[in-house]
Formats: structure tokens, C-alpha cells, sequence
């Protein structure tokens, strides 16, 4: 449901948040007989006009239009992002009209006892296995082969190299002492295959072409020669599980290849029990969902779009990469990137309106014995008092309504 508020702010208000504006640009403005930043209010419009403040001031004067127009009690609860038009703007008032999106009806349908089956955990040989050689892999030994040995996959080679595109030479593409593992695929594909069964002094031109989706444009496509030389071959060498071993790992209660294999399937049992409880959850969300009846606006999918688009954005960030960039080396618009994130988005908003249909269904709160207890459980795992992690949080209504959601979790899900 879709709703129109028409609000104006006007007088002192609008005053203020002019002059609000002009304090922001004041700083940038220099004009004869005054130091830059010292122009007075009145001479300032009297130069620019006051006209040249208001886009300024619009930010301020909707911020405190909006925050005054969700203090009454008439105004629908917004579940998106509202819409803002300026209506009006001059010397004395500016007018905006807010359009409120508020949460749909949800006609909830069967919730329990919904027929999803839940998988069972299964930890077989090869998965142990596969997890000691991870392990072993931590802690490989690379050793010096005798001169004569010839390169092959899995082994180390180091090498001096030196790459050309059309005869000259290009940033990036030369190395000393550069040790590649054969097999691993880092190099262009070509190259290290090119190495197998050279040995120490060996000195090969190596052929190969950058392709296409190569990241530097300058050399995408392009065939290219790298003159290499083999100043070493190096052989993997992983660990036996022995004492030593043991101990290296350090891990407690852990001394011997039995009690590894115990560790690691139940560390394997817990993680494929995360994964599980999460699959058969969005299972009965599911199927509640299909249940259910209701219409989920376009600014609600919209706002969680943008809300994911975010949450990429910092991921990358935190990566040290840029969202820019990944869209230009994806060749995709930020249109398209939020397109291919409309399904999912649409699917949370869904989860959330029908959870939120539960928890009004069952009644579900949380009493203040309930919350000081998980207050205390979730302090003692971080080792803080209960005051620090409250100030750690940041939010209790958060980690409140984060207990409300999982008690609707349980009432779904049992």
C-alpha cells in the first residue's frame, strides 16, 4: 500500500537550514575585502543569491521533514526507502511530497508440520582423506633435485623469465628466481606445460598466447615469447604422519592418525550440520512461502537490491578490490549486475514477510529472563562482561528481534 504525505517546512526552520548551506559553502568563498571563508551571510546572497543555498539545505529540510512525519501516529510504517519529490522551493518554504511504501497483507497459509524432510549427515573415507592432504599440504618441504632431474607436474621450477609481445618487452612480464609449481596453473595456459622435461641450466622460448578476457587490454589476445631459464628443479615433499607431525599440527587431544581422523570428521559432521539445518530451513521458508498470499511491492525488492549490491561492494573492499572495476572486467552495467539480483532478493523479502506473519500468528516475545540469559550466554563466548558486549553490539533491539526471528525459526521448522 502506497501512501502520499504532502509537509512543508517553513519559517525558522527553512531559515536554519539555509544557513546551514551557506555554512558548508562559506569555506570555498572568497570575494574582495574578505579572507576566504569569512564572506558574511548578507553579502554572500546579496553577491550569489539566496538561490544558490537551496539545493544545499534541500538535504537538511527532508531529513527533518521525514523524521517529523514518522512521529505521527497517522502515518503508515514505510517498509522501503521512501519516494521524495520537491513540490515547491523559495526564500520563505520548501514543500515535499513523500510517498510511503507500507508492508503487505500477508494471508499466511500452513506454517507446520510441513512434510520437508531433513537430510542426514553422512561423513565418508575419502572426505577424511581428502582433509589430511590439505593438512600435509601445510606443511610441504621443497627439495633440491639433483641437476640431472627432469621437470615434471606437481614439481617446483625456478626460473628467470622475460616475455615479449612483437618483439619488445612488456611491464609485468619479467621474473627472477620466480618459483612455479607446474600443474598449478598459474602462469598463461601453455606455459608451464612447456617446462616439463627441461632440467637445471636449461635455457627454452616458450611460445604462448594471452587470452582474450586477459585483465591488461594491451595484451589480450596477443601471441607473446618468454625467454626461460631453469636455475633449479625442486620436489615437493609432504610430511609423514608421525610425531613430529603431531606436534607441528598442534592440535589438542590430537597425537596420532586416529585421533586426526576422529577430529576431522567430527569437524566435518559440524560443518555439513550448519549447512543442513540452514537447506532444510530455507526449505520450509519454501514452502511457507508458497503457502502464503501476499504482493511484495517493487521499492521493498528494489531496497534489497541495493542492500546486497552493498554488501558485494564492501566484500570487495575488504578484498582490496573495486566494485568499478569488477563490473568493467565483468563487462556488465551496475543495471544488469542488480538485475541478476532481483530473484534473490525478491525470495529474502519473502522470508522476511512470512516470518514476520509467524511471529504476529504465535505471538512470539521475548521476556527479559529470556534475554539477560542469552545476554550472558553470548558474553561468556566472547569473554566480555555483559555490558561490554552490549556496547560492542551496538544495537539490543537487534540481538532482541534476532531471538524473536529464531524463535519463528523453531515454531516453522519443528
Amino acid at each position: 500500500m502506497k501512501e502520499t504525505y504532502t509537509v512543508k517546512l517553513e519559517g525558522k526552520d527553512w531559515k536554519d537550514c539555509l544557513k546551514g548551506a551557506y555554512g558548508k559553502k562559506k569555506k570555498d568563498v572568497k570575494l574582495d575585502g574578505f579572507r576566504k571563508g569569512n564572506v558574511p551571510f548578507d553579502i554572500y546572497v546579496k553577491h550569489f543569491g539566496l538561490e544558490s543555498l537551496f539545493m544545499d539545505a534541500v538535504d537538511d529540510a527532508i531529513e527533518t521533514l521525514y523524521a517529523r512525519l514518522l512521529e505521527d501516529p497517522k502515518t503508515v510504517v514505510p517498509a522501503a526507502t521512501p519516494g521524495v519529490d520537491i513540490k515547491n522551493i523559495d526564500k520563505d518554504h520548501i514543500e515535499v511530497v513523500f510517498t510511503l511504501v507500507s508492508s503487505p497483507e500477508v494471508k499466511l497459509g500452513k506454517y507446520k508440520k510441513l512434510g520437508v524432510k531433513k537430510e542426514k549427515i553422512e561423513v565418508d573415507k575419502a572426505e577424511i582423506d581428502h582433509e589430511i592432504g590439505h593438512l600435509k599440504e601445510q606443511f610441504v618441504e621443497l627439495k633440491t633435485c639433483e641437476d640431472k632431474t627432469k621437470i615434471k607436474k606437481g614439481m617446483v621450477a625456478v626460473i628467470d623469465f622475460e616475455g615479449f609481445v612483437n618483439g619488445e618487452s612488456f611491464k609485468g612480464g619479467k621474473g627472477e628466481d620466480y618459483n612455479l609449481e607446474i600443474g598449478s596453473n598459474t602462469f598463461i595456459p601453455g606455459f608451464e606445460d612447456a617446462l616439463v622435461g627441461l632440467k637445471k641450466g636449461d635455457k627454452k622460448d616458450v611460445e604462448v598466447t594471452f587470452p582474450e578476457n586477459y585483465h591488461a587490454d594491451n595484451l589480450a589476445g596477443k601471441p607473446a615469447v618468454f625467454k626461460v631459464e631453469v636455475k633449479e628443479v625442486k620436489e615437493r615433499v609432504l610430511p609423514e604422519l608421525n610425531k613430529e607431525f603431531f606436534e607441528d599440527l598442534n592440535v589438542a587431544g590430537v597425537t596420532n592418525e586416529e585421533e586426526l581422523r576422529n577430529y576431522i570428521k567430527e569437524q566435518i559432521e559440524a560443518e555439513k550440520s550448519r549447512k543442513l539445518e540452514d537447506e532444510f530451513l530455507f526449505k520450509c521458508l519454501d514452502k511457507v512461502v508458497e503457502n502464503s498470499k501476499f504482493e511484495i511491492p517493487t521499492e521493498m525488492i528494489d531496497d534489497e537490491v541495493n542492500r546486497m549490491t552493498n554488501e558485494f561492494r564492501e566484500r570487495l573492499q575488504y578484498q582490496g578490490l573495486n566494485f568499478e572495476d569488477y563490473l568493467k572486467f565483468s563487462k556488465t552495467s551496475i543495471d544488469d549486475f542488480k538485475a541478476q539480483l532481483a530473484p534473490e532478493a525478491n525470495k529474502r523479502v519473502g522470508y522476511r514477510l512470512v516470518m514476520d506473519a509467524v511471529v504476529n500468528k504465535e505471538n512470539i516475545e521475548v521476556t527479559e529472563e529470556e534475554l539477560n540469559a542469552e545476554l550472558d550466554k553470548a558474553a561468556e563466548q566472547y569473554k566480555m562482561t555483559r555490558d561490554e558486549f552490549v556496547k560492542e553490539m551496538g544495537s539490543l533491539d537487534l540481538f532482541k528481534q534476532d531471538m524473536i526471528v529464531k524463535k519463528a525459526m523453531k515454531a516453522i521448522t519443528e
